[in-house]
């Protein structure tokens, strides 16, 4: 893992070479679309500062090279394409194996009947509990990149993982402000 200073030093180089680029292509910009490259480029930077280690930034990276005119930004910013491509295939076989075995479950349509016995009120506080941490983790699985193929475990280091590299990523950004403020 890096440390946070490595961290912001890496996401600072990548993410100027990236503003460089989007806008070295284009200099009449809307503000929305200004505002688009400001952030896909600062996630693009991100996750390769990264290294592209993490799920989170591996998928950041593939979500981004759908669109054609990132490959131009992601292909700078030097992200290892091997380990990209790897992380797309895990996704769609990891898909493919959670569906498969669904179809398995229900195909064999044999349930096991026991004696409905009235339920202890522990019983009951475990069940709530597991269906919040169930529903929690769907919550975290749709807003970390990467999250829907993860299990709960590695959702959560995902997730430790990508909000402090966020936190890199505001910190970095509030410097940036408070220097052009000073300069202003």
């Amino acid at each position: 893992m890096h440390n946070s200073s490595q961290l912001k030093k890496e996401f600072i180089k990548n993410w100027m070479k990236g503003l460089h680029i989007c806008y070295s292509s284009n200099k009449q910009m809307k503000l929305l679309e200004r505002k688009k490259k400001i952030k896909i480029s600062a996630d693009i930077a991100l996750a390769c500062a990264k290294n592209a280690t993490t799920s989170w930034s591996k998928a950041l990276i593939a979500e981004a090279k759908k669109d054609e005119q990132n490959k131009i930004l992601i292909d700078n910013l030097a992200c290892p394409e091997s380990e990209i491509k790897g992380f797309h295939q895990k996704v769609m076989t990891c898909h493919k194996g959670i569906r498969c075995k669904k179809i398995l479950k229900r195909s064999h349509g044999v349930v096991k009947r026991t004696k409905k016995l009235k339920p202890r009120r522990s019983d009951l506080a475990i069940r709530v509990a597991k269906r919040l941490v169930k529903k929690r983790t769907q919550v975290l699985k749709g807003l970390v990149p990467g999250g829907e193929s993860m299990d709960e475990f590695s959702i959560i280091k995902e997730a430790l993982d990508y909000i402090l590299s966020l936190k890199v990523q505001v910190d970095v950004m509030k410097n940036l402000v408070n220097a052009a403020n000073v300069l202003n």
